[in-house]
Order: structure tokens, then sequence, then C-alpha cells
């Protein structure tokens, strides 16, 4: 939502034409005279750089307020570098995070998007409503991959994380040459026997790969949603003010 506030304050104020009573009436007697006088061949490239010193320090005005803003409303956090076996890497300024531990003979990598999508909540679903903000979740991707000592092969398995639940989509192997122009990923998770189904949860489960990882996941991301937004700003503002 501050994204979206941040970037309908600036285009309004950007396309607005009454710009210029950022001037005062000095400035705009003192740009008249100067515009208007034929000893002054500079004349216009004086006028352009002040317009575009206004025009410029009316973005670093706002973007400074947003980043204000952010900053109060939402105090940045320290990051969390480890989640119960998992240890964190939360990738500063890329849209994704990892997570990597080791279970028995295995190294499990867990590469997780930051939100990226949407649904009705299920009460939502159930009660047929049109499902408005406040009744939507979040999504969030993550590829789970499973490898074996030296071996080649690698079973990934990708996931949904919902607020409170991981959801399979689809497993495969993979093997760590070349790949296949459209290799074969296999069926739907959900078109499998559900004893099938019951037990690759149990598999992941094992692995942690399960609900308090999904709820971890989620309030990591919001934070992570909040600081890379901050820095996005903080790098605009950066190069604006750059001579």
């Amino acid at each position: 939502m501050a994204a979206t506030r941040a970037f309908r304050s600036l285009r309004k104020t950007l396309t607005n034409p009454k710009l210029d009573r950022y001037h005062n009436i000095n400035q705009n007697q003192l740009l008249v005279q100067i515009q208007s006088c034929p000893q002054l061949p500079l004349g216009r490239t004086y006028i352009s750089d002040m317009r575009k010193s206004a025009f410029e320090g009316n973005i670093l005005r706002l973007l400074r307020q947003e980043i204000q803003y952010e900053l109060q409303s939402h105090p940045p956090q320290q990051p969390i570098t480890k989640f119960d076996s998992f240890t964190v890497d939360g990738r500063p300024g890329e849209r994704w995070i990892r997570l990597k531990r080791q279970y028995a003979d295995e190294d499990i990598k867990v590469e997780v998007t930051m939100f990226d999508g949407s649904a009705p909540a299920p009460s939502a679903s159930e009660s047929g409503s049109v499902a408005n903000a406040d009744d939507m979740q979040l999504h969030i991707t993550l590829i789970v991959s499973i490898s074996k000592g030296e071996g080649d092969r690698v079973l990934e398995i990708a996931c949904s994380a919902w607020p409170d639940s991981i959801e399979i989509n689809r497993l495969f192997i993979r093997t760590n040459k070349k790949l296949a122009a459209e290799p074969y990923a296999g069926p739907d998770f959900k078109e499998l026997d559900d004893d099938l189904q019951d037990s690759l949860y149990d598999f992941l489960e094992v692995r942690g790969v399960d609900d308090k990882l999904a709820v971890f996941l989620h309030e990591y991301m919001k934070n992570k949603d909040k600081a890379e937004f901050r820095g996005w700003m903080e790098r605009v503002k950066s190069f604006i003010e750059r001579k």
C-alpha cells in the first residue's frame, strides 16, 4: 500500500501543470527578465536548469517523507539468520531468500520468493461472498531441493506457502547436468493417490518443511518487503541527489 501511495503521489505531482507554484515570485520575475534579455544567450538553459532543480527537489521531498513514514511505522528489525534447523540467507536487495539444512545424508535447500500472489481466504471462499482485502491471503512460492551425497540427481518439490500451511504442487527428479528442452515434470500433485499425497507431506514434515515454516516465512517476508521498499527508495533518492 505504501508503494502504491508513493507512486500515485509522485505521478500526481509530476504531471501537475501548476508545478511553477513551487517557485516564489522573485524567482519568476528573475526568469522572465533573463528570458527576455537578448544579452543573455544562456537564459533558456538557466530556466531549464532551475525547472529541473525544482522538479527533482519535489521528487526528493516526497521520497524523504515516504522513507521517514516507513521508518516510523515499521522500524527496521535485525535480520533473522536461523529458524529451527535451517540457516537463513536473507539476500538483501533480491526478491527471494534461501534456507539450508542437513538431514541425515541429505542436503536440503529451500528457495523462497517474496509475496507473489494472493487468493481468497478459505472462510471467504466457503461463504461465497465477494472477497475484500481483509479476506485475502498472501501467497509465497518455495522450491525444496533435496540431494544425497555425491549423486547428480536432485528431488525438487514445488510448494505454496499460505499464512499457516504448506501445499505441495508438483515434484520431479532433475539432474545437475544440462536439462532436456522439455523435461517431464510429473503429474499435478492432486492427481496422485490420496495416501501417496499424505506420505509425501509426511516426508517434507520430518525435514522441517511444514506449517510452522509457512508461518515463519510469512512473518519474515512482511519484514523483508518493508526493508526492500525502503532500500529501493533510498537508491532512487541517492541517484537523483547525485550531481
